[in-house]
């Protein structure tokens, strides 16, 4: 008689309650946010008045939290072979800041012409390249941690470098050679660089040190299999936490203009999917493995909406048409890529390093 092998469980199920339900977490945090916002007297005002600079403390305490988990499980001795595969380097950034900008700034002429406050937004969103809530997405869909942190990394680098110059190009410049109306963006690079260092610096140093010193102190077996489960959740905490506090900063606009939020969201819809879908086809077009060519669509398809947000606010104002586009962002953002990830995690069967992994 031949011994059978039971079937392997469906990932669903050998996933936590938190992780398995993670859309319906994500909409409740969003239906919270958005009551409160609306329905709770000053609460706005009380969020956005705990800030420093354009910072808003609790957005930064929930990245924080969401951040340090995921950047705690990189192997950062790892890095450096990461950073020598060119071709996956050359086409993120080709991604991120040629084809993403220009992508972006074509949907909000086509879909907002009459609308210029609503679409300078969407441009300032396709600017501010995606470096926090990537690396969820990228976890959550079994892409490449390390490539993910390296990512980031340079992303962040050309968003100090290159986010007010490419606010001038796309802002003032083009419109102006294709006979457009501009509208100007005036954002200090300090501003960027600030951002910058709160969103991902302190949790990348945080996540560095804890590997170094956990693995030094207790192995690598230890960090990862005891460590590592217990602070993984806080991932998911920090970004429901994130989302309450982003919704309810906006909470009666949005609800009070829901024709506006619909034609600003379009765009963002159809931008999402084509830079996803797009980048990962080029990457496995480039000959890169599933894990590699998921990170590389999961980073050229994110914003850095926190970035946005904060850019929007400071040169037009927190009631202007800019910061709502700014925050109807992840009010698509989040739903898509959170879709999305289950279509990566499906998508895996056609590419021939996981060819029949189950989806």
């Amino acid at each position: 008689m031949t011994a059978t092998t039971a079937p392997e469980a469906p990932v669903a199920q050998r996933l936590s309650r938190l992780d398995r339900y993670l859309p319906v977490w994500i909409g409740v945090a969003m239906v919270v946010g958005l009551l409160a916002g609306r329905w709770v007297p000053g609460i706005a005002d009380a969020l956005d008045a705990v800030s420093v600079g354009s910072v808003s403390l609790p957005i930064a305490l929930g990245l924080l939290v969401m951040m340090y988990p995921v950047l705690a499980k990189v192997r950062y001795d790892e890095v450096g072979a990461v950073a020598r595969d060119t071709r996956m380097m050359v086409l993120s950034l080709v991604l991120n800041w040629v084809l993403g900008p220009a992508l972006m700034f074509a949907l909000a002429w086509i879909f907002l012409p009459d609308l210029p406050e609503y679409r300078t937004g969407l441009v300032v969103v396709g600017l501010a390249r995606c470096i926090a809530m990537v690396i969820v997405w990228n976890d959550l869909a079994c892409g490449d941690r390390e490539a993910a942190a390296v990512l980031v990394a340079v992303n962040s680098v050309f968003q100090v470098l290159a986010f007010a110059l490419l606010g001038w190009f796309y802002l003032d410049l083009l419109p102006g050679w294709l006979g457009l109306s501009t509208t100007g963006l005036e954002v200090s690079p300090w501003e960027i660089a600030g951002s910058v260092v709160v969103f991902l610096g302190v949790p990348l140093a945080a996540g560095y040190l804890s590997r170094r010193l956990g693995e030094r102190r207790r192995g690598r077996d230890w960090y990862e299999q005891r460590f590592l489960p217990r602070i993984g959740p806080w991932a998911l905490y920090g970004l429901l936490f994130t989302i309450v506090v982003l919704f309810a900063l906006q909470g009666d606009t949005i609800t009070s203009r829901p024709l506006d939020v619909a034609r600003i969201a379009l765009p963002l819809v159809v931008y999402f999917a084509l830079m996803w879908a797009g980048s990962l086809l080029l990457a496995r077009r480039a000959g890169l493995g599933y894990a590699r060519a998921t990170t590389v669509a999961f980073t050229a398809a994110g914003n850095n909406f926190e970035l946005a947000i904060a850019v929007a606010i400071a040169v037009f104002g927190v009631t202007s048409g800019q910061a709502l586009a700014g925050v109807v962002g992840p009010l698509v953002e989040v739903p898509v890529l959170v879709g999305l990830v289950y279509v990566s995690l499906w998508a895996r069967r056609f590419f021939p390093d996981t060819a029949g992994a189950p989806s």
